[in-house]
């Protein structure tokens, strides 16, 4: 069983405490936006690792497996979260652990092959590129690979995002205690190594990020919580945090119009809930509809579903740790 320790810290947490959390999931209401939330009905799709919402398909959601029988990305409607088609990724090697996907500029979606199989130490992960397709139906899409190292050896990682304006790419490691903003170069190579540094820390122990539509804001979550970041240019300034679902959370994305972030689940009918955005969400309006689960004040303010997390989880988190020693023993 993949990641055993968090699928069993989700249930320790479920049955010892009742924590709130988003709006509960449920069908998209018809505007094109999936503001509302969905449940991921395909069969195939059982370990929905990454979310990006399409821009030039409304209510479309991009997602895939972390382990496949093939390179493959759904696109689910958010109106009846269904699968209107099926993508494969040609011009490729076999994907090791695709952990993350976004959206750049020029609707192009950028795949993240950058975990680590429980534990198995890559000296290369890759990162995958290819045209969003204009007419939505199962196809074959070519798709560019990039080999990418870290200046610090090798890094587990779950979390890449595309800035929308700039393009550039960046990687948050996955560390209990904390990881790394990894900045690529500022146009990736397809024939050379392409090097990320570490630029900024990251104080969670991070499962997905998303940017805004602006690029202004950077949202980052994990198991037990999130934390929403000015951008500021890549000096990633912490402005809040953010409450999320329980259970093994590995998505993150904003809706097309920024109001919104949807946080998605691994398992079969996983459900993709939705929760205002932070701050302005990156929307064209001055102040945004803001949360009662997120905090625009400096220094990370936090929420009461944050302070639950935060204060009534330390057992589950132990317990976690403790399992998670178990597992790396056995």
């Amino acid at each position: 069983m993949r990641r055993p320790f968090a699928l069993l810290a989700g249930i320790l947490l479920v049955g010892a405490f009742a924590l709130p959390a988003a709006e509960p999931a449920s069908a998209a209401d018809g505007d094109g936006k999936g503001d509302q939330g969905f449940t991921i009905s395909d069969p195939r799709i059982t370990e929905s690792s990454g979310l990006a919402a399409s821009r030039q398909h409304p209510g479309i959601y991009w997602t895939h497996n972390d382990q496949d029988t093939g390179a493959y990305l759904y696109a689910v409607d958010s109106a009846t979260g269904k699968t209107v088609a099926r993508i494969t990724l040609t011009g490729v090697g076999t994907p090791r652990d695709v952990e993350a996907i976004a959206i750049g500029p020029d609707n192009q979606i950028w795949v993240g092959d950058i975990g680590d199989n429980d534990g198995v130490t890559w000296p290369y992960v890759w990162i995958y590129k290819l045209p969003e397709p204009k007419v939505l139906k199962d196809q074959s899409v070519k798709a560019t690979q990039y080999v990418v190292k870290y200046t610090d050896g090798s890094r587990d990682a779950e979390s890449m995002v595309v800035h929308p304006r700039t393009g550039r790419v960046y990687i948050i490691d996955k560390q209990e205690d904390g990881g790394h903003l990894y900045e690529g170069p500022t146009t990736l190579s397809p024939s050379g190594t392409n090097v990320f540094k570490p630029v900024k820390a990251v104080d969670l122990w991070a499962t997905d990020a998303a940017f805004s539509p602006d690029g202004r804001q950077l949202v980052v979550r994990g198991y037990f919580g999130g934390i929403w970041y000015d951008w500021n240019g890549g000096d990633i300034k912490k402005r809040g945090r953010i409450s999320v679902p329980l259970g093994q959370g590995e998505s993150v994305s904003y809706s097309p119009d920024g109001t919104k972030i949807l946080l998605g689940m691994e398992g079969a009918d996983s459900e993709v809930e939705a929760q205002d955005a932070p701050g302005d969400g990156g929307s064209k309006s001055p102040s945004g509809s803001g949360s009662s689960s997120a905090s625009g004040s400096d220094g990370g303010g936090t929420s009461s579903g944050t302070i639950k997390i935060g204060a009534l989880a330390l057992g589950a988190v132990a317990a976690l740790f403790g399992l998670r020693r178990l597992f790396r023993r056995s």
